[in-house]
């Protein structure tokens, strides 16, 4: 909860344009599972949006391309890749990367830099397990944390797509959103102190 409470500090007023528990649950009963609370609550409180120019979040009720069409296309560009027999996959070491359903990764966002982060399955009690990859890569690197508190060490140039990864902006995050048919539309959030 913590964590959530920081993005919230660094991101500043939700807009919530788009909160739509319907909306939820039909994304997760296509997905055959459910998706984690903390990252529900960003995404209805910011998404559709692109944060310092890399991080894109969808939503699942926005118009046109939402969410649910990232999460398609992102399962199946994966799936049909041709994977390295020696890939480094953490639990998926049997099986080499699996993508979509209950028993593979489900991707939650991306980046402009071909950067992929992915809810990994997980037992019950368990705690959620994210995989990243740079889509450039062959190997996925493992975050066994919420996704709040993976995005709140992004936000702060934490090496959270593997070694060397960061992309730290001092100074206000700045956030982007692109309405159909209208320019972008930009804005910051509150001053960080970092």
């Amino acid at each position: 909860m913590e964590h959530l409470k920081h993005v919230f500090a660094m991101m500043g007023e939700p807009d919530a344009r788009y909160a739509d528990p319907d909306a939820w649950n039909r994304l997760e009963e296509e997905l055959g599972l459910a998706l984690p609370e903390d990252y529900k609550t960003l995404v209805d409180a910011y998404a559709p949006i692109q944060v310092n120019g890399h991080l894109h979040l969808e939503h699942p009720a926005a118009p046109g391309l939402g969410l649910s069409s990232f999460m398609a296309r992102t399962v199946e560009a994966f799936t049909a890749t041709t994977w390295d027999e020696h890939v480094l996959c953490p639990g998926f070491e049997s099986t080499g990367p699996l993508f979509g359903g209950e028993r593979g990764m489900v991707p939650l966002c991306s980046t402009d830099r071909g950067e992929y982060v992915f809810l990994a399955p997980r037992a019950d009690g368990e705690p959620d397990r994210l995989l990243t990859c740079d889509g450039d890569e062959q190997d996925f690197y493992e975050y066994r944390m919420s996704f709040g508190a993976w995005l709140s060490r992004y936000l702060t140039g934490g090496d959270m797509v593997g070694p060397d990864s960061a992309a730290f902006y001092p100074g206000p995050l700045r956030m982007e959103r692109w309405q159909a048919g209208q320019q972008s539309i930009e804005w910051y959030g509150p001053e960080r102190g970092m």
